[in-house]
């Protein structure tokens, strides 16, 4: 979020849970992309709090009620007001449980691909409209191509992720097999340990395609615990994931601490991978 909406945006969240009964008299700001997310106090919520125009709250907040309601892994939204989309000064606000994260153990990988598969288990019984994962492939390869969007990357580079892109989002798409309504980016930053297990947040990101996809954002050890994987697969998705996220940290407008650095590593990592 730009550093000048943050202000409105924390008092948005200020006035939306207060308008609703909860004692707010501060709020902590616990991680900011393209929305915010605060704790705010004591009342002790978590609020998402995003630019109208960029928002797909509704989305988000259904899909998170109708896995729950499954006994999905998935985290709570707040239970003492109404599930719902709050709208105040042109930001959207949603509000969920606050679950206390637990940083003293390492996340087993058995545990978490046990998790992702209850995940999968629940989202193969829901039928939603969601974008293909090839869509956010070619989202991806379009910003490549466009030189405004990302200035920056050289034509070598441009090339390369380009070609990527687009031959392994083909080649992956052609395969065949089954698939299903997926996570989207189910990478340990969406994942909070807590006393109650493994929890996936940030739902925002579903698209349906194999869970290959899925698990290709996830610790390399953990897709060798989940059960039934196309190894093949899982290998070219390896190599696909890291290309879209490349793509993303030389949007000019990427506004991740440490982006154009993670950028230019990435590249690196994907040259060697493919013997360039």
């Amino acid at each position: 979020m730009q550093a000048s909406e943050v202000p409105r945006a924390v008092a948005a969240a200020r006035s939306t849970a207060s308008s609703l009964g909860l004692t707010v008299d501060d709020a902590l700001v616990l991680h900011d992309s393209n929305k915010l997310t605060l704790r705010l106090l004591p009342c002790d919520v978590l609020a998402r709090v995003a630019p109208v125009a960029q928002q797909v709250a509704r989305f988000e907040i259904e899909l998170a009620q109708r896995l729950a309601e499954s006994g999905c892994p998935v985290a709570a939204l707040e239970p003492r007001v109404e599930p719902r989309v709050h709208e105040h000064d042109d930001f959207v606000v949603t509000l969920w449980t606050y679950h206390e994260p637990v940083t003293s153990r390492e996340v087993p990988p058995a545990d978490y691909a046990h998790a992702l598969e209850r995940l999968h288990a629940g989202m193969r019984e829901l039928d939603v409209p969601t974008p293909h994962f090839t869509d956010r492939v070619e989202q991806a390869r379009q910003l490549v191509a466009n030189r405004d969007r990302t200035p920056a990357l050289a034509d070598a580079d441009r090339e390369l992720l380009g070609d990527t892109l687009r031959s392994l989002g083909r080649a992956i798409g052609e395969r065949g097999g089954a698939e299903q309504l997926l996570h989207g980016e189910p990478h340990p930053g969406n994942v909070l340990t807590t006393e109650d297990g493994l929890l996936f947040i940030d739902l925002e990101t579903c698209c349906r395609g194999p869970v290959e996809f899925d698990l290709a954002h996830t610790p390399e050890e953990v897709g060798e615990h989940y059960p039934d994987v196309d190894q093949d697969m899982l290998r070219e998705c390896r190599l696909l994931v890291p290309a879209m996220v490349t793509a993303w940290r030389w949007d000019r407008d990427d506004q991740l601490p440490d982006g154009r650095r993670l950028g230019t590593e990435w590249l690196g990592r994907i040259r060697a991978a493919l013997g360039r």
